[in-house]
């Protein structure tokens, strides 16, 4: 077989944030498969073959980027941030593993991207600094049960928390449960970050005590990141500075 399969992150919506083997894979690219926004950030040019669809799709979509690469074709499959996570990556290692044995000969690569977490992260100091743990808080693909239990858990661990996903309009309660739930474990003063559409004009962050959380501060375009316990905030003019240090078991 010639075709080639690529699964890259554009990250997080800069194109200056897109990587050079991101940006290679895509100029030699025939056919971008993905979600239609995802898609919708890939150049159209001569030779070069759209397909975008819904978000609900992902295993059909991968099925369709292997059978391309199976014809011979020079396939793309992007996802925003890294494929690995939260992404297109597992699904098409799931049709990749359900399919026919052939497929198994395709070369394959996986090419990382920044993620939502890695970005707000940065933009707001390093609230990441220490041990962190990450959770996508949406029950399309899991019980809630699960999320509670893993949040409960995370908790108790100390861990600094980043989710994804957390509110949409079909999922209008659920992020109120977590972060009900996190207040009764963490207490009010933990601080939150919201960082919103990081790297494109609409971005915006905001930093609260979790006593002062509120749903409504959240969509899908919200990265959400909750301190441990040993998270600092540093004020200044500009804007605080979230920072976790390196250490564990001491107080600053």
């Amino acid at each position: 077989m010639n075709g080639r399969l690529a699964i890259a992150g554009l990250g997080p919506g800069d194109a200056a944030l897109v990587t050079p083997e991101v940006t290679e894979a895509l100029a030699q690219a025939t056919d971008v498969i993905g979600y239609i926004p995802y898609v919708a950030r890939v150049a159209q040019r001569e030779g070069l073959v759209l397909h975008a669809s819904d978000n609900r799709v992902e295993l059909d979509r991968a099925a369709h980027a292997l059978r391309l690469a199976a014809q011979g074709k020079q396939v793309v499959v992007v996802s925003s941030g890294d494929p690995g996570v939260f992404a297109m990556a597992s699904a098409v290692f799931e049709a990749l593993e359900a399919g026919p044995d052939a497929w198994r000969d395709l070369d394959i690569r996986v090419l990382p991207g920044i993620t939502a977490m890695l970005a707000a992260s940065a933009r707001a100091g390093a609230p990441l600094g220490h041990d962190f743990c990450t959770i996508n808080l949406s029950d399309n693909l899991k019980p809630w049960s699960l999320i509670e239990k893993r949040l409960r858990l995370a908790a108790e661990a100390d861990f600094a928390m980043a989710f994804y996903n957390p509110r949409s309009k079909a999922r209008p309660h659920g992020f109120a449960r977590a972060l009900d739930l996190l207040r009764h474990l963490c207490g009010p003063d933990r601080p939150v970050l919201f960082a919103r559409a990081v790297s494109t004009p609409e971005e915006a962050l905001q930093v609260v005590p979790l006593g002062e959380a509120r749903p409504e501060m959240a969509d899908m375009r919200t990265l959400v990141i909750l301190g441990s316990s040993t998270t600092r905030r540093i004020e200044r003019a500009a804007g605080p500075i979230l920072y976790t240090p390196r250490f564990a078991g001491k107080t600053a």
